[in-house]
């Protein structure tokens, strides 16, 4: 099953339309992007951190991300991948070894991020999960944040971003994640040099995802904008009722109980 799952999620990036992603945190998110017809799922390591009363920037233990991966997973009925930050170690052995225990729950890939680290140690990180995997398929997805940590879109930003996806991919890297890049002509001059499926996060502000699609861009997701957006309802209307409103509007915008009580009633 677990094999079937890579090479449905594997294909997806190979296919004739643009994969995007809906980024989810819990069961409950993940059962309403299924029965939105989503193809494959991903979290948001932020989104997933907030959900259980963390700060995002690896502040979420280990044990706890687990339990939340193992209850995604109880409904889930199509590919996930998992966020995982920097590997929550600085050590690739024990990175590898968190990302065998997703491979043996079921997880078909990760989101793995150099951040304001050496490139060179997302680098081995990527080489000890290849070594630790040995040949089970896995989808590594290998996040650089050149341009979360840069304030512009240099041209001297998208040469490193290009040295760095070269180095990812030969180390074992499927696939090219690049938070925070927004043009357009520079997301077609990598998808020209990269010789792998590149991933750009959803911004305010970009272009229509189609036209990434004919730059050669395969992946989109949403980063915390699902989990952002939600919650700013909730906050929202939680707000008005302590302030004496009366928040009619949580009436006109919620989701049928039937409709969701019927999401689980047949998951054990």
């Amino acid at each position: 099953m677990a094999i079937n799952y890579f090479e449905q999620f594997n294909a997806l990036h190979e296919g004739s339309q643009l994969l995007v992603l809906p980024n989810i945190w819990d069961a409950a998110s993940a059962q309403l992007c299924q029965a939105a017809g989503a193809p494959a799922l991903a979290t948001s390591s932020a989104a997933v951190a907030w959900s259980l009363g963390y700060a995002d920037g690896s502040n979420m233990p280990i044990s706890e991300h687990l339990s939340a991966v193992k209850r995604i997973l109880r409904v889930s009925r199509v590919p996930i991948s998992i966020d995982i930050e920097d590997g929550y170690s600085s050590d690739p052995r024990q990175v590898a070894e968190l990302v065998k225990t997703l491979c043996d729950l079921g997880i078909v890939g990760i989101n793995i991020e150099d951040g304001r680290e050496s490139p060179q140690l997302l680098r081995e990180k990527i080489l000890a999960i290849r070594s630790t995997l040995k040949a089970r398929p896995f989808f590594i997805n290998a996040r650089t944040d050149i341009y979360l940590n840069s304030t512009e879109n240099s041209q001297d930003s998208l040469k490193q971003v290009m040295q760095r996806l070269s180095d990812y991919r030969e180390a074992g890297a499927n696939g090219g994640f690049i938070p925070g890049l927004t043009s357009l002509a520079d997301a077609q001059k990598l998808t020209q040099e990269i010789n792998m499926p590149l991933n750009l996060m959803l911004l305010a502000g970009m272009e229509e995802p189609a036209h990434f699609w004919r730059a050669g861009i395969r992946r989109l997701s949403w980063g915390p904008a699902l989990f952002q957006s939600s919650y700013a309802l909730y906050s929202n209307m939680a707000n008005k009722l302590f302030q004496g409103k009366h928040p009619k509007q949580i009436f006109e915008h919620s989701l049928d109980y039937n409709y969701l009580n019927n999401l689980g009633a047949n998951i054990q």
